[in-house]
């Protein structure tokens, strides 16, 4: 009987490691990913921190700013739909967060809330942008809304897009990355073990329009999670403080402020953005029927000309077309 347990340890053993050297996926180049995913646009901005932050600033110098922040495992390239669409008449900034895309993690390995708002400080003063609106995206509308709280005197607005943070907001679906990210010994082995399939059913479990999921960007998204550093920061963020919102906190931001949300988004539900919208003094929630986790990429047309609309109240021009 020893011997059996023993050969079967044995056995099971060899398959474990089998599967790993199967399934081993190690990290990429950082200098082939830069030249897959960088652009003409692109520029790498060092902080004082050391952080080198993937940035990218279109549309005229001299138009009204918007900054716009992605989400979790997502990229700046998530915007791209809507710098499309509105880059003409708004000069658009858009980043890759610490321990996402291109920018990569932090030197000091930190990922709470003071990391990620000054992050996006940091890269205003680098770019010398005065007065600008600040958006962003699930996590990113987290990082917006902590920075209008600690930075509002910049801002011109806020917009928050299915922005996480609210209390008692429960996902009622989670996709597979963010499970995994919570569990501590398999989220470390998912650091070196990453299969594709992952990535694109944690993105077609976090929308509803399915028709804007293609292979490239399951590829872009399965490449710059292999960016050297970035699932050891996805683990760590897990791990970091994240502030909740509170009615005090919501009622100190002092901005004008949209609110737009899918609403089928089942990992931060429609009830988040109708607590915003109830705690927020100047808000307004637009609302999206059919729509998941990502309006900007879902609906593109739609969100953009909502976008575009709330930004001619802040910023109104007069008869000539210049800005009042």
């Amino acid at each position: 009987m020893k011997r059996f347990f023993k050969w079967a340890a044995l056995i099971l053993l060899i398959l474990i490691v089998g599967l790993v050297a199967w399934f081993w996926t190690p990290d990429r180049d950082a200098a082939e990913l830069r030249a897959l995913y960088a652009t003409g646009a692109s520029q790498f901005v060092e902080l004082d921190n050391g952080l080198i932050v993937h940035v990218r600033d279109q549309g005229p110098r001299d138009a009204p700013v918007i900054v716009l922040v992605h989400g979790s495992s997502a990229s700046l390239h998530t915007w791209e739909p809507w710098v499309e669409r509105l880059s003409d008449d708004y000069r658009i900034v858009t980043y890759d967060q610490p321990g996402h895309g291109l920018t990569g993690p932090t030197p000091d390995g930190n990922y709470d809330t003071a990391a990620f708002v000054e992050t996006a400080q940091g890269v205003a003063d680098a770019l010398g942008l005065e007065r600008f609106v600040i958006g962003g995206n699930s996590m990113g509308g987290w990082v917006s809304w902590n920075y209008a709280l600690a930075h509002g005197e910049r801002l011109d607005g806020l917009v928050l897009i299915d922005a996480s943070g609210a209390p008692d907001a429960r996902p009622q679906s989670v996709p597979i990355g963010f499970r995994i990210a919570r569990m501590p010994v398999v989220s470390s082995i998912m650091q070196k073990i990453t299969p594709r399939s992952m990535i694109e059913r944690s993105l077609r479990q976090s929308v509803s329009n399915q028709a804007m999921i293609d292979d490239q960007m399951v590829d872009r998204y399965y490449d710059l999670i292999r960016y050297p550093g970035n699932r050891a920061a996805t683990l760590a963020r897990s791990r970091a403080e994240r502030t909740v919102a509170s009615p005090e906190t919501m009622a100190e931001v002092s901005v004008p402020t949209l609110l737009m949300w899918g609403e089928e988004d089942g990992l931060v539900p429609l009830a988040a953005g109708e607590w915003f919208d109830a705690h927020i003094p100047d808000s307004a929630l637009i609302a999206y029927p059919g729509i998941g986790h990502i309006p900007m990429e879902e609906a593109p047309d739609r969100s953009a000309a909502d976008l575009r609309a709330w930004l001619q109240a802040v910023y109104p021009q007069d008869d000539t077309g210049s800005l009042e």
